[in-house]
């Protein structure tokens, strides 16, 4: 099932498979390259992983005024294969995952190799994400508690 961002423009598309790698742990990214057989390039570290922290922003009420709700852990890591630079941020504190999404950003830029490693790795690891999401949102509205008030009769 292809994603329609993935069929968007070229940053609608780049938006889509880089939310896609960010959200991925490690150990699914392996797991996906292997199913799907894709040879990483070797690829030229412009800016190494590095760990640092970021504002998060919040609103009041969810739509009302922008707060600062705290800092998070990221990661960030910039690679070059040819021409083209791969970027990969990401909250916690995984280099080797950094460096992984980075590549993977370089070969999705690559109109070569960009059909193979949408289909056979973003979208397997976009699908997973959406079914966890899904198994969350039913596990989260199990809990909902309904209130009502009864009106008595006079």
């Amino acid at each position: 099932m292809d994603d329609f961002r993935a069929n968007g423009s070229q940053q609608e598309a780049r938006a889509f498979w880089m939310g896609v790698l960010a959200r991925a742990s490690l150990k699914e990214l392996r797991a996906a390259l292997s199913l799907a057989q894709v040879e990483l390039p070797s690829v030229e570290v412009v800016k190494a992983s590095e760990t640092g922290t970021l504002m998060l922003e919040a609103r009041a009420g969810g739509s009302g005024q922008r707060f600062n709700a705290g800092e998070a852990t990221m990661t960030r890591c910039v690679v070059r294969h040819g021409e083209t630079l791969g970027f990969s941020y990401a909250l916690g504190r995984d280099k080797d995952k950094a460096m992984l999404a980075a590549t993977l950003d370089c070969l999705l830029q690559n109109e070569e190799h960009k059909r193979q490693v949408m289909s056979k790795v973003i979208q397997p690891l976009a699908d997973l994400q959406r079914r966890k999401r899904e198994t969350e949102s039913r596990r989260a509205a199990a809990t909902k508690v309904e209130f009502f008030t009864m009106v008595r009769g006079d």
